[in-house]
């Protein structure tokens, strides 16, 4: 009687700790996962309103870059050389990468586009290629760089046909169309305008006028779509003070024409109007909800959502 008693306490114990733990566990997924709502005021800037972890026991690790294809959000989560792929809730739905330097893997993922197809298209940084993937991970093969140009690929865009890199050590942008033709190179090392250290980002407006993170210098670069330099934005007054940019990353254009720039080392996120006035400012070191910590890429899609990789806190954070 006493070893029945026992055993049944024992049971009892038991089933309340997995019931316990698996409170904790799905409390902790809910809490990650809130649904995008608009903002107050339309007429402002941009909010929080969710973020995208990863699955439990599979989180992200050091998200490089973000893009949006479809209706879903493909992330290059970068350390543990993969892509993670979300929908707009936040869920986890599949992912698709692992270390190598074979078809399909990566030793550094970084930019992320997709094509009007929903191909996703992934820079490796340190295997010097841009891998070709269907919307569903499989791998179909790497960019043909006809001329072989690229030596280490950082951002990416995709826009009318046309494959917008930035290569981080050889300092340049390169404009190519999708059969892996040049049209287009600009930069070289240099202090001056229209040259470059370690741009990392590009992004393009419905003028076709091209803008570059040239981090090493502290600034965006704006061109036309002909390769001429028109300005700088760097955060002071016509772009030519002293920069109040740390490290800028990641770039990207609203439908008003608004400029966003990803301040990295200031965790912070400026936005500009389309003549360099600075609009507002997003962000701030930490880990709360509207924080950011070391970001990185930013991509903004056509409702003007705003999507942000936080490497240090180790998600996407969205605004809108």
């Amino acid at each position: 009687m006493k070893k029945r008693t026992v055993y049944i306490l024992m049971s009892s114990i038991v089933a309340l700790s997995v019931a316990f733990f698996a409170a904790i566990y799905f409390f902790n997924l809910e809490s990650t996962i809130k649904p995008i709502v608009a903002k107050v005021d339309p007429s402002g800037p941009p909010v929080f309103t969710n973020a995208l972890y990863g699955e439990f026991n599979a989180p992200l690790n050091k998200p490089m870059d973000v893009t949006k294809i479809g209706e879903f959000v493909y992330v290059s989560d970068t350390n543990n050389k993969q892509v993670q792929v979300f929908d707009q809730s936040g869920t986890s739905v599949f992912k698709f990468g692992k270390e190598g330097t074979k078809e399909g893997e990566f030793k550094f993922p970084y930019g992320i586009a997709g094509d009007k197809d929903g191909n996703v298209y992934v820079a490796d940084l340190y295997n010097a290629n841009i891998s070709i993937f269907d919307s569903k991970g499989k791998f179909l093969k790497y960019f043909n760089d006809k001329e072989k140009l690229l030596k280490s690929p950082g951002g990416l865009r995709i826009i009318d046909k046309k494959l917008y890199v930035t290569d981080i050590k050889a300092n340049k942008l390169f404009v190519f169309n999708l059969s892996g033709e040049k049209l287009l190179e600009i930069g070289g090392a240099g202090l001056e305008e229209g040259k470059f250290i370690a741009p990392n980002a590009v992004a393009v407006d419905n003028d076709n006028h091209i803008y570059v993170t040239d981090s090493g210098n502290n600034r965006v670069q704006v061109f036309d779509k002909s390769g001429k330099f028109i300005k700088i934005i760097n955060g002071s007054k016509d772009g030519k003070g002293d920069p109040t940019f740390l490290n800028p990353r990641g770039v990207a254009v609203d439908s008003k024409g608004n400029v966003y720039v990803v301040n990295n080392l200031a965790h912070n996120i400026y936005a500009f109007d389309k003549d360099g006035k600075e609009l507002y400012e997003l962000g701030g070191m930490g880990t709360e909800n509207d924080k950011l910590y070391l970001p990185n890429g930013l991509f903004i899609d056509d409702r003007d959502t705003l999507f942000v990789t936080d490497t240090i806190n180790q998600r996407v954070s969205v605004f809108y």
